[in-house]
């Protein structure tokens, strides 16, 4: 199936919110904001101590590293470890969201989601006037990372969940599971839990003053080594605790684990931060064996180009020589256009939310008198009217007398051509709903595609009224 629209309307922050705390890695004070997006804006991150206030979108494009944490960078801004606030927006169903910081790393907290949720549901929850897309998984698509031995894949299932799988190969830790079965679990079942380390990485990160922010609130750390008078003070100079011990589980200090299977959950957090990179809602299983932050975020860059490529190659599936539902003469009264302007010839689909119609490019076109004479090409202009006459079949099939009614443009936006059109080709207009259709405005995605490709691509708004 692909990339679908759904039923579901796209989410939001109803007013915003701010969190304070220190980022773990750069241990400076931060203060993020949470803002309401617009509609099909995604999840934006916006650095306003800086000049401009630059903004860097939540895309797997912009993976600068994954040593410690999920690091976006654009034209040289930096957003450190993103997993666990965009984890809190994908876990509470949020499809646009400006995530404003005035500092490259967003506050640690308790290393979990747990305060970025309690603060987005603070802030509430509302739905905008736009569907939400999902890409509909068909196939098994996966990714293996061969030196570390850990492979993440996604098949088809009902609705997005996630399994995850780890074995560090140490007796504190073992082997752990975790699932996610439905979205709306993540604030009861994986949202409060934390980060983790061993022991010696946090004495290597230490020695490298690369956990400045870090104290042992924020981190449950597992003792996978002796460790020694002179590591017990170290640690409690860096954590600035009175005394540092060992529980009888392998844990440093004071910590109680809130799951059993704790650091599963949390890479299960992880995994649906670092997938929200993909920039699609995923309607499919998700199953992750010893994920990390390089293994998550190459896997997001490959389901993204996957999603970009059907996109592209998207072609609706009608046969050409079945009867159309709307013939030429059915589309004239309906339309006012007339010849040489009417430029669709049959409509073989149309539903309350979408239409697909065609047109027969033919030499005897009359723009293909003055358009490049030599070497003819449709213009791109005329492409895009195509497209809006297929959405005004859409828009006038609500009312029931549409001969009494003009359809006109009042915007377009994000138009992009990919490919010439030539006599002897046959165009396809596809037109979707972005949002239901109010007051006679019609606010639509339309593409057009020949010979099996992509042309034209267009967010369209038209609204129709009746004829004094």
């Amino acid at each position: 199936m692909g990339i679908v629209t759904t039923e579901i309307k796209q989410k939001t922050l109803k007013k915003e919110v701010s969190l304070t705390g220190v980022g773990l890695h750069t241990g400076k004070h931060v203060t993020l904001t949470f803002k309401p997006g617009a509609v099909n804006s995604g999840i934006v991150f916006k650095r306003i101590d800086l000049e401009g206030a630059p903004i860097i979108e939540a895309n797997a494009n912009y993976v600068d590293s994954t040593q410690r944490g999920t690091c976006l960078k654009k034209n040289g801004v930096t957003i450190q470890t993103s997993e666990h606030v965009l984890a809190a927006l994908v876990g509470l169903d949020i499809d646009n969201a400006v995530i404003e910081l005035t500092d490259s790393e967003p506050p640690i907290m308790d290393g979990s989601s747990k305060f970025f949720v309690e603060a987005i549901e603070e802030a509430g929850i509302v739905e905008l006037d736009a569907f939400r897309e999902e890409y509909v998984v068909t196939d098994v698509i996966s990714y293996t990372d061969e030196e570390s031995g850990s492979e993440i894949l996604v098949m088809p299932a009902k609705e997005y969940q996630i399994t995850t799988m780890v074995d560090f190969g140490t007796k504190v830790l073992g082997t752990q599971n975790a699932t996610l079965n439905k979205i709306s679990d993540f604030k009861d079942e994986i949202a409060d839990s934390r980060t983790f380390s061993f022991l010696h990485e946090i004495e290597m990160l230490l020695e490298h003053g690369l956990i400045k922010g870090g104290d042992l609130n924020n981190a449950i750390v597992y003792v996978d080594k002796e460790l020694s008078p002179e590591t017990m003070e170290k640690l409690r100079v860096a954590f600035k605790k009175d005394e540092i011990s060992v529980k009888p589980n392998g844990i440093l200090d004071n910590l109680t684990l809130h799951h059993p299977n704790e650091a599963a959950r949390h890479k299960l957090l992880d995994v649906l931060g670092d997938l929200a990179l993909v920039g699609t809602r995923i309607r499919g299983k998700v199953i992750a064996n010893k994920p990390g932050h390089f293994i998550n975020t190459q896997f997001a860059k490959k389901l993204a180009k996957i999603i970009k490529n059907e996109r592209r190659n998207n072609v609706p599936k009608i046969d050409l020589n079945q009867q159309p539902l709307l013939d030429i003469t059915q589309i004239m009264s309906m339309l006012p256009h007339r010849q040489p302007f009417l430029l669709i010839d049959k409509v073989f689909e149309l539903s309350d939310k979408h239409v697909i119609a065609t047109k027969n490019v033919t030499m005897n076109e009359e723009f293909f008198k003055g358009h490049f004479p030599g070497a003819p090409v449709m213009p791109g202009v005329l492409i895009v009217e195509a497209m809006a006459q297929t959405g005004g079949i859409l828009v006038l099939n609500t009312v029931p007398d549409p001969e009494n009614y003009l359809t006109f443009f009042m915007k377009m936006d994000n138009v992009k051509f990919k490919q010439k059109v030539s006599p002897g080709d046959t165009l396809i207009f596809e037109c979707s709903l972005i949002s239901p259709i109010r007051r006679g405005i019609c606010h639509m995605q339309g593409y057009a595609y020949a010979n099996g490709k992509l042309c034209a691509e267009a967010e369209l708004m038209a609204q129709i009224s009746k004829v004094k």
